[in-house]
């Protein structure tokens, strides 16, 4: 099967270059894609929109009705399989990249089982494998100038792929949205719609309840990398799911982060020094995902600097791990992407009642 893709170097919005479509699925939250109808030829398309950082005024055009049903997916995202199993699709998966850091179990089975085949990983693709798997579409997510090389090759093996940019989202729900998208490819359009309908219901209820509007403790994130935090913008993904638990994420009281209204305009990470992050620590009420730290002991020991401050002393520090296999799979970056609602409901446990781990989903306590 070949893959006819129209990529528009101009703007999304330009009646002139584009081709005229009408709307079959515009998203309430994600800004990377939509499904729409050719009004001349009659083609369902999805249509998605700069699909990597960086990208600009970038339109790929994906005929539906040539892909759908795909029944033979290859996928460089484990969070790309979460999607497709939220839709009842996972058994159509051939290829994964980095099997060994898959967390669901079913799809361990399958990579043990060879029924799903390790395709590379990181930018060493074997594109040997990934020819001789005959996919019908190949899931891509794109990495700048890394695309491009991988594309090329793919161009050459005539093997279909299509960009899918639900890690460039940061609206929590947006990210999960991508989910009708996948579903749209796998000829269950309606079927992703109303699980995503249940998703958004569900986080939306969590953040409209009443105290997400009174008592919002200050959070801090993350640890350091080679003596750098980086901290995340302020209308990044993690940010918003602190912010709709009703919390404050702790980098806005710094005031050389903020411009004149109090907003960050930065849309990329925020490297500070180990003695800036010590001074937000320190009025941090909670402090979250710690990377790979399973205990509070642990954290003191490669952090020794932090063991005063009140979050860690008062045992207030969760790390979002709960749901993690032996070889480091992680479900908080795999399923979490499709279901913000649990995470949002494991924030207002935490924040709001200080919750043990047994009554989380992805998070747990660290003691």
């Amino acid at each position: 099967m070949v893959l006819i893709v129209v990529v528009l170097l101009a703007s999304c919005n330009n009646k002139e270059i584009l081709r005229q479509t009408e709307p079959i699925y515009t998203p309430r939250y994600a800004e990377g894609f939509s499904i729409e109808r050719d009004k001349a030829s009659g083609e369902v398309l999805l249509c998605v929109k700069n699909p990597w950082q960086g990208a600009e005024n970038i339109c790929y055009y994906y005929p539906i009705d040539t892909l759908a049903p795909s029944q033979r997916i290859v996928t460089m995202s484990s969070s790309h399989a979460a999607m497709l199993d939220a839709v009842g699709c996972s058994d159509r998966i051939v290829g994964l990249s980095g099997c060994r850091f898959v967390y669901n179990s079913d799809l361990c089975k399958k990579i043990a089982e060879g029924k799903i085949s390790e395709v590379g990983y990181d930018s060493n693709f074997d594109f040997e494998k990934i020819h001789s798997l005959r996919a019908d579409a190949v899931l891509l997510y794109g990495v700048s100038g890394e695309a491009k090389m991988i594309t090329n090759k793919l161009d050459e093996l005539r093997t279909p792929y299509i960009y899918i940019g639900e890690y460039l989202e940061n609206s929590p729900l947006g990210k999960a949205e991508w989910v009708v998208a996948l579903a749209y490819l796998c000829g269950v359009g309606e079927q992703g719609k109303e699980f995503f309908k249940g998703v958004e219901e569900r986080y939306n209820a969590l953040r409209n309840q009443k105290h997400c509007s009174a008592y919002r403790p200050h959070v801090m994130l993350n640890l350091p990398y080679r003596d750098t935090w980086f901290m995340p913008p302020r209308n990044s993904y993690m940010v918003q799911l602190i912010e709709d638990a009703g919390g404050t994420y702790i980098l806005t009281e710094n005031g050389k982060r903020k411009t004149e209204n109090g907003e960050s305009t930065s849309t990329t990470s925020t490297p500070i020094s180990l003695e800036e992050a010590l001074v937000l620590a320190m009025k941090a009420d909670f402090w979250i995902n710690l990377g790979q730290i399973s205990s509070k002991e642990e954290l003191c020991t490669m952090a020794p600097r932090f063991a005063g401050v009140d979050a860690v002393k008062f045992g207030r520090i969760y790390n979002n791990t709960k749901r993690t296999n032996e070889s480091r799979g992680s479900d908080f970056w795999e399923s979490g992407c499709v279901r913000p609602d649990l995470i949002l409901a494991d924030l207002v446990k935490i924040l709001h009642y200080e919750a043990p781990t047994d009554s989380l989903y992805y998070y747990k306590k660290m003691e």
